[in-house]
């Protein structure tokens, strides 16, 4: 989210505790939750074309089965119309409560409207809504590319000696993870006069979309420096490309902690990364649902945390056990 948005959801957060609804650390509510759980949950996913929300799944999956909870998942596949007839159809199947990761901050608002006549609340997880959620478990996601755009930065050479063109693998249009994850970094690269940002068409956070789109950037434009991709599944696409057509010395960079970027960066193929463990947001998520459903203090905004993976660091967060990289 952007900056602005999320000092207010602080500020708010503040006068909500007054009232006396708790806010809690993301390590305070990772514990398995012990309280009622036999309800039905539906969990609308906007797709499932990359790992990280691929992880998401197979996370509440396992931590449902853990719980006793009924749990439905169903896949939009970036498609706005089909995420809201899921969500439509899993209230017609008697669902307690949502779990959302919306496609964009507007188009599910209908699906949301149906949630609250029917007396379901919607928990939304690494994306947001604008209106009607009871929760959100996600982190600040213009503090993560303005991280990367910081460190790629310094590793240019500073703000005053940086100079060339970053092609920038852009995520989902209209949707608030790329906006903010967009402007974070734009706005630590606008810093150094040197460096022009060059956008691609949208990608949708997949990896062969972003081979696509680098292949076609890379014909139009010279004087590469660098790589930044709105997550590391599409800056290794990106990353292929480079290495298929021998240009060499752009530093490549993203957002997510995936371990297949990690251990990139532990091989010098990759420069930096940002934290984003899926798993444990979904983790949070279905705790939060459960607090709700129960009737129980609950998070009205859970930041689980950032923090960058470059070489100075990679040995603490490489396990090639893990999908992502787990936060210290």
């Amino acid at each position: 989210m952007k900056r602005k948005g999320f000092l207010a959801i602080l500020t708010a957060m503040a006068m909500i505790g007054s009232m006396g609804v708790c806010v809690y650390a993301a390590d305070d509510v990772m514990a398995d939750y012990t309280g009622k759980a036999d309800y039905k949950i539906g969990f609308s996913q906007c797709t499932l074309a990359s790992p990280f929300y691929v992880t998401m799944k197979e996370v509440a999956e396992d931590y449902a089965k853990q719980l006793g909870v009924d749990f439905v998942c169903v896949s939009a596949n970036d498609d706005v119309t089909k995420q809201n007839n899921d969500i439509n159809d899993m209230i017609s199947s008697g669902i307690n409560a949502l779990i959302l990761n919306p496609i964009n901050a507007e188009g599910v608002a209908p699906a949301i409207e149906a949630c609250q006549k029917a007396d379901i609340p919607v928990i939304t997880v690494d994306r947001n809504v604008n209106d009607g959620n009871t929760a959100y478990v996600g982190r600040d996601n213009e503090e993560m590319g303005r991280l990367v755009g910081e460190a790629l930065v310094e590793e240019l050479g500073g703000k005053d000696k940086a100079e060339g063109k970053i092609l920038e693998i852009q995520g989902t249009a209209g949707d608030t993870v790329m906006m903010a994850r967009r402007d974070g970094f734009e706005s630590a690269i606008a810093e150094a006069p040197g460096l022009e940002v060059i956008q691609s068409a949208y990608c949708d956070y997949t990896r062969s979309k972003a081979v696509t789109a680098t292949q076609d950037l890379l014909q139009s434009n010279d004087g590469i420096v660098a790589v930044y991709g709105h997550n590391d599944d599409m800056s290794l696409g990106a990353a292929q490309v480079l290495q298929e057509k021998g240009v060499e010395g752009v530093k490549v960079t993203g957002v997510d902690g995936l371990m297949e970027a990690v251990i990139a960066i532990k091989d010098g193929k990759y420069s930096i990364t940002t934290m984003n463990d899926p798993g444990s947001l979904l983790k949070v998520a279905m705790n939060t649902t459960l607090k709700v459903l129960n009737g129980e203090d609950y998070e009205e905004f859970v930041d689980a945390g950032t923090g960058v993976i470059d070489s100075s660091n990679v040995d603490d967060y490489v396990d090639d056990s893990l999908a992502f990289a787990a936060m210290k």
